[in-house]
């Protein structure tokens, strides 16, 4: 899952204003980043490299230490530390344990296949981005759109105003994620576009997965921020 973790820390927020937006998102997005930096160290390495070629259903990596069961138990209490430390809040910190479980909870329905610890192991996740592409992307659009609705739901009874502008541009981050999601579900863009083989040392998979998160983490801290209290 992508949009639907964001979601996730704009909730988390406006329940528990003592956190920051920009370390929820961040927290929210844990495994991932995690993710991004094993594959650099060589630990979870992600194809097909090149970017043109991805496809939602043809991504195969193995998250032994990012997202599978038994390491999920370490990051929860990292960031139980991270919270605490950062807030010096108890209940900072039980939320980023708590932001952190769901993103396993929403990838073990929608997104790739993670075990108890490597794929020899139980299987823990229903894997539909290789076996049920769609499914999986409706599945994410549903979510997205309920905690959104719940999101702007808690604002208006806390009598934070927003202008029809600024939530145009928050849904449309999360717009975003699910059209390019839907867009290379089962196809490259190198197939939709006709797009011919070359190498200009920037089309790889990575950076392009890394960019994609940084913009959305930059446009919901920016976007959310704007509003007034009646």
């Amino acid at each position: 899952m992508l949009a639907g973790h964001f979601t996730t820390a704009l909730i988390a927020k406006q329940k528990f204003p003592k956190g920051t937006l920009l370390y929820f998102l961040i927290i929210s997005q844990l495994q991932d980043l995690l993710w991004f930096t094993f594959h650099y160290l060589g630990f979870e390495r992600t194809d097909p490299s090149d970017a043109f070629d991805a496809t939602l259903s043809n991504m195969a990596v193995d998250m032994l230490y990012s997202h599978d069961l038994a390491p999920l138990l370490f990051w929860l209490a990292l960031a139980f530390i991270i919270g605490k430390l950062l807030f010096k809040s108890t209940k900072i910190g039980l939320v980023s344990m708590a932001l952190v479980f769901v993103h396993f909870v929403l990838d073990f329905f929608s997104g790739h296949m993670h075990h108890l610890f490597g794929a020899g192991t139980m299987e823990a996740g229903l894997g539909l981005y290789a076996s049920s592409t769609y499914l999986a992307i409706f599945i994410e659009a549903i979510f997205s759109v309920g905690a959104l609705w719940y999101f702007f739901r808690g604002e208006a009874k806390k009598g934070i105003i927003r202008t029809t502008k600024n939530k145009v541009a928050i849904i449309s981050v999360f717009a975003y994620g699910i059209v390019f999601m839907s867009l290379i579900a089962t196809r490259s863009f190198r197939d939709l576009l006709s797009i011919p083989e070359f190498d200009l040392g920037f089309n790889t998979n990575m950076p392009t997965l890394i960019f994609t998160y940084s913009a959305m983490l930059f446009c919901l801290n920016y976007f959310v921020q704007k509003y007034k209290v009646n």
